[in-house]
């Protein structure tokens, strides 16, 4: 096997499927990390030269790599580094991993985190797409636009990426539910924990952390450990639950308790607030 990136990758895509096992992930997902490894480990051809050559579509077309872990290695080969691997470690910088896209400074990348409350590559690409971008600041419609050209190749896009998954978005019920359940056993001791690597100097397992499903979409839950939910004591109210559906695109939603308007006291899904609303209707006339 060509060294260096490829074992890069593999070393990367097998610590994922034993945090996911170790965590009491879905066993599929688990299987469909190390099936991907065991490709790239028999692979003749560097990854370098099969993505410079063909980008996504070259991985795809290797066996057991769909859609989704294919833009997980295009991630690791591009930066070197997998969002998806540090959020399971705990050691996840979202503004050191948004200041590695060109014209993103440490400033920029702050005022991102802050405002839009997303923590993958994925997640601020699409909001990029919908203009949740375009309205923080410091950014603006132009910059916003260099932004989503600077994503799409460094997750080697070629097309908006909710048509890489068509139904990328769970119904607020399920959302709501998933949050719910962690945070019920969360309180109650039944998860397992990780060590996150910020705001933990004394490297404490604290941090509880979910996988379960609903329907197609497997999802990842755990507490906000941001600086902004510590600064605003949310640690223990903001969930940031991860969801992908069954080739593996990963997608982000925060749920917090709205603190003001019609909706306080409420369960709510940020950038999501409308339909909330609107289900809650439903609930208390049902």
């Amino acid at each position: 096997m060509p060294a260096n990136v490829n074992q890069t990758v593999v070393d990367q895509l097998l610590e994922i499927a034993d945090l996911l096992e170790q965590q009491q992930a879905n066993p599929f997902r688990v299987n469909a990390f190390r099936k991907a490894a065991q490709t790239i480990l028999s692979l003749k051809t560097s990854l370098d030269t099969l993505v410079e050559q063909n980008g996504v579509d070259g991985l795809t077309a290797l066996p057991n790599i769909g859609k989704g872990i294919a833009t997980a290695i295009y991630e690791i080969v591009a930066t070197g580094r997998s969002s998806r691997l540090q959020g399971l470690r705990g050691s996840l910088e979202p503004e050191k991993l948004f200041q590695t896209i060109p014209g993103v400074g440490p400033e920029l990348a702050k005022h991102i985190h802050d405002e839009l409350q997303v923590e993958t590559l994925e997640s601020l690409e699409l909001a990029a797409y919908d203009g949740r971008l375009d309205k923080v600041e410091g950014v603006g419609s132009r910059r916003s636009s260099a932004i989503r050209a600077a994503l799409s190749q460094m997750l080697g896009r070629k097309i908006h990426p909710r048509a890489l998954a068509p139904n990328t978005e769970p119904g607020i019920e399920a959302l709501l539910d998933v949050d719910l359940e962690y945070r019920s056993k969360a309180e109650a001791g039944k998860l397992p924990t990780i060590a996150p690597k910020r705001f933990n100097p004394q490297g404490e397992s604290w941090l509880p952390i979910l996988h379960t499903t609903r329907g197609e979409f497997h999802f990842t839950a755990l507490y906000s450990n941001t600086a902004r939910a510590h600064q605003l004591n949310h640690t223990r109210d903001w969930v940031v639950l991860y969801f992908y559906d069954n080739d593996h695109h990963e997608y982000q939603h925060t749920v917090v308790t709205e603190t003001h308007g019609s909706l306080i006291g409420k369960r709510v899904v940020r950038g999501r607030e409308q339909e909330c609303l609107e289900y809650y209707a439903r609930q208390g006339n049902s």
